[in-house]
């Protein structure tokens, strides 16, 4: 029988891998009149929806913006409900808006950040390239996040990665902040990852 350890004294996680004491979330400008040009809107709310619910589990604060609410309208319900207040914005980078400054500075050592939402090549891209220049490690689940145009989102992914952004999946996010299974969390994170 061979026996099961839980943590060897020589065990070093890999910095790479997301922590969820050490993350946030961001979903970006997930709002109903953007939604619907957008190609995988549906399935882009349903990933956002399971990537907020999963955070709230593991104790990842969830952080969202809006782009011209007066104009574009309030984030889908779906969304709305489960997240809390919303930065509005005009400008399209979040970052500017968001009061997180440098990650060097940031007081409770988050500086992972999991971006989603849209659209990729817009406010997304120029969002998580301003937090690169920030300091902050930044995971975008390319299966939360979307563009109307597919080269404009294809384009947008590989300048992010090339950036040093980690291009990453939700079912990824979402097992990396459980990091083990056999946990309470788990158990809840698990029926977010049979969703599919």
């Amino acid at each position: 029988m061979t026996a099961r350890r839980e943590n060897s004294a020589d065990y070093v996680r890999n910095p790479d891998l997301l922590s969820a004491t050490n993350s946030r979330l961001l979903i970006v400008d997930v709002q109903d009149k953007l939604l619907p040009p957008i190609a995988n809107g549906p399935r882009l709310v349903h990933n956002c929806r399971r990537l907020i619910d999963g955070a709230k589990i593991v104790s990842v604060p969830v952080y969202g913006t809006e782009q011209y609410p007066q104009g574009l309208g309030p984030t889908t319900a779906e969304l709305a409900t489960r997240m809390g207040p919303r930065v509005e914005k005009v400008i399209f980078s979040c970052a500017a808006v968001l009061g997180w400054g440098q990650a060097a500075d940031v007081t409770d050592e988050r500086e992972q950040v999991v971006v989603a939402g849209m659209e990729t090549h817009v406010c997304v891209m120029q969002t998580v390239l301003d937090l690169i220049a920030g300091g902050f490690r930044v995971y975008v689940p390319v299966d939360a996040v979307g563009s109307r145009g597919e080269l404009d989102a294809k384009v947008a992914l590989e300048r992010m990665a090339a950036s040093g952004a980690t291009l990453t999946t939700v079912e990824s996010v979402l097992f990396e902040w459980c990091e083990k299974a056999g946990t309470p969390e788990f158990k809840q994170i698990q029926k977010l990852i049979i969703e599919g």
